[in-house]
């Protein structure tokens, strides 16, 4: 039976991946969607190899034993969730922090996807990150944009990001150490995160659930884009003009909806943390 779910996720991470892969191939790049394999820095195919997740056993499995992170026992060949998480404790109680944290908290739902327009304050047209991609406004536009509304970025990995004349604009200074303290699910970079969470968790995460956190986040860098500077039109995306009072409630509605979205994936990766924190014995829980 594990064989068949192991060949049905390599089919839809397949379907995912595919348009990806043939890029690379031909040496081509899209702003948008390879977004997930260079920021994230994943290869696609690191998405197709199936794990079945903590404490599950998998019979007539011997070409696995020798898979990092694996173990053979008399019953069959599982996840070594002891030795995973041993040797990855600060990154497993980091990730429970940070997505029980962000569990608690409401959708903060008026950023309106400002933190791609203050990562392109006062440049120049030189310093675009997407210099490929016209700016929808242009530079004075975008700056006008930037200067006139309410910046109040929670995502460290998303402010970082920021040019030096919008870093003081930002209502928010956040680092990596306060990540568990800021991080809300309403902040689309936390969201695509869950995807950066199920990697870094690899290979305790069932497939079936890293592909749900990877479907999630390339549906929510869509909306990104679309909510940026940039003119993605020519890519076949329409835009969302936030700078409008119907591109604002367009992009609030999409954020509740990945926030609902995201809820229970959240929920399932906690749960992947506290198995290996049980797997890992009392003395390397907190």
């Amino acid at each position: 039976m594990w064989r068949a779910r192991a060949a049905a996720h390599a089919e839809r991470a397949h379907a995912l991946t595919a348009a990806a892969v043939q890029r690379r191939a031909r040496g081509e790049k899209h702003p948008v969607e390879d977004f997930l394999f260079t920021y994230y820095s994943w290869a696609p195919g690191k998405l197709a190899r199936w794990h079945p997740g903590v404490g599950v056993v998998l019979q007539d499995a011997a070409e696995r034993a020798d898979w990092a992170h694996y173990v053979a026992t008399p019953d069959g060949v599982r996840v070594d969730a002891a030795r995973l998480a041993t040797q990855r404790s600060a990154t497993v109680r980091l990730a429970r922090d940070v997505l029980a944290a962000t569990r608690t908290r409401a959708p903060q739902l008026a950023c309106f996807g400002l933190h791609e327009w203050a990562m392109v304050h006062r440049t120049r047209p030189e310093q675009v990150r997407h210099a490929g991609l016209p700016l929808r406004l242009g530079h004075a536009g975008t700056d006008e944009v930037v200067q006139s509304h309410r910046i109040r970025c929670s995502h460290h990995d998303a402010f970082r990001f920021f040019t030096p004349s919008a870093v003081p604009l930002n209502e928010l200074q956040p680092t990596r150490h306060d990540q568990a303290a800021q991080e809300q699910p309403g902040c689309l970079h936390a969201t695509m995160d869950c995807y950066r969470w199920a990697m870094k968790l690899s290979p305790a995460v069932p497939g079936e659930l890293l592909l749900d956190c990877f479907e999630l986040a390339r549906d929510v860098r869509i909306l990104d884009m679309r909510a940026s500077p940039y003119d993605v039109s020519s890519m076949g995306y329409t835009p969302v003009a936030i700078e409008t009072p119907e591109g604002k409630a367009e992009y609030v509605r999409a954020q509740r909806e990945f926030a609902g979205r995201a809820d229970p994936l959240r929920a399932a990766l906690v749960a992947v943390c506290d198995a290996l924190l049980a797997a890992a014995g009392p003395h390397r829980r907190r």
